[in-house]
This record gives structure tokens, sequence and C-alpha cells, in this order.
């Protein structure tokens, strides 16, 4: 067993229980093909390997978190545009996580830390959609055609500490388009400055008040009786 950095994937179907229960040999034969017709070309085409199927979904390891990340939203995409294909019934759809950290090498497996939060990562994204840390973001940002979300700092099972999450956005466009979020300040940052906002305002009343008290008061005008006219 030895240690190493990677960049870990993991995926799952959504639903796979009920698809199951309703066409059991019609799910696994459609699942099977989503593998071996989506999953495992793109993964191979992006320089990872499967590590392993993890129940109703898989365990993947690349060398570089940009090609992990360009992976997932190939997969997302294609998925999308087939709306869910590969064979009759109800459409199929992923969830994915990705994650940048140490495992733990054993042969052709990995385990650690590292994959437990990429497993996380996967379990916080909608049905079609990606989650990533904040350390794979800081590796990919500007190297891959998307947006992201901040989700902030999120605790999760069995790790501890928060990982800071983002979601990401699968429309080209909005890599583009600056968001409400990316544009309005957190409301954290609010805070000093309405803080220094309403201390200057308070200052300016107490200057005024203090200077109009201290103006000398002009003495009354002299009272010169009136002329006696008897």
């Amino acid at each position: 067993m030895h240690r190493r950095l990677a960049a870990i994937l993991t995926a799952d179907v959504i639903g796979y229980s009920r698809l199951v229960s309703e066409d059991e040999a019609g799910t696994l034969d459609r699942v099977r093909k989503l593998r071996k017709e989506l999953i495992e070309p793109a993964v191979e085409a992006h320089e990872g390997r499967i590590v392993k199927p993890v129940g109703d979904g898989l365990l993947a390891e690349f060398v570089s978190a940009v090609e992990a990340v360009r992976c997932a939203v190939e997969i997302q995409r294609a998925l999308g545009l087939a709306n869910g294909g590969f064979g009759a019934g109800p459409p199929l759809q992923l969830r994915i996580g990705v994650n940048l950290g140490d495992v733990f090498a054993e042969g052709g497996d990995i385990h650690g830390a590292g994959v437990d939060i990429a497993a996380r990562m996967e379990g916080l994204a909608e049905p079609g959609g990606i989650c990533i840390t904040r350390t794979v973001l800081g590796q990919i940002k500007g190297r891959v055609d998307v947006a992201f979300e901040d989700l902030g700092e999120i605790e999760v099972e069995d790790i501890p500490q928060p990982v800071h999450v983002f979601r990401v956005l699968l429309d080209p466009n909005a890599a583009k388009r600056p968001s409400a979020a990316a544009v309005e300040t957190p409301w954290h940052r609010q805070w000093p400055m309405l803080a220094l906002a309403v201390a200057l305002f308070a200052f300016l009343v107490s200057a005024g008040l203090w200077l109009f008290a201290s103006q000398p008061v002009p003495p009354d005008p002299e009272v010169f009786p009136l002329p006696d006219r008897t």
C-alpha cells in the first residue's frame, strides 16, 4: 500500500433501486450499456481509469483534476442530449462528484479520505449535476468551459472538517456572464461596510452638535425706553 495524489470521480445512477424493482433485467442491461458506450470511453479519452464499479455507480481515478472534470462534464452533457436513453424505460440520470486528494493505493484499488470526500460530493450533486471541492476548483478555473456556484462550507458524513463545495453549471453561456451570486456582495462582507457607514454618520452628527453648542451666544440687543409724551 502506498500513498499518492489523485483526482477522484465517483458517479451513481439516480433512483437505481426503484428502477431495478420495476424492471431488474432491463435496468441492469441499460446501466451496462451506459457504462460501455458512454462512461468507459469518456474516462479513457480523458486519461483516467475505472477503479471499480461501486454498487449502482463507479469509482474512477485521473492524474489531472482538469481531465476529471472535463470527463464529468462530457458524460453529463452527452447523457442530457441522449435524454437518458440507452434502452427503453425511464430516463437514466447520473450525479457525479470530483475531489483532488491523497489516496492509498493497494493493488488496483484506492482508499482514503480523498475517495470518501469525492463520494460525499456525489451525494450533494443534483440529478444530472456535478459537485466539486474547492481544491478541484483551484486547479480547473478558467480551463473548463463551465461556470460554478459556490455552495459554501458543508459538513459531510465521516469528514472531520467542513468541505467547501461548488456546483458545476453545465450551461456554457453561464461561464460568460456573471451570476447574481458573483455580483452581489456576500452578507458577511456587507456588515463591516454598514458598520463603518453608521459610525461615520454618528460622528458627523456629533461634530455638528458640538459646533452648534460651541458658538457664542450673541448678547441681547439693548432696549431703550420709549420717550415720555406727557
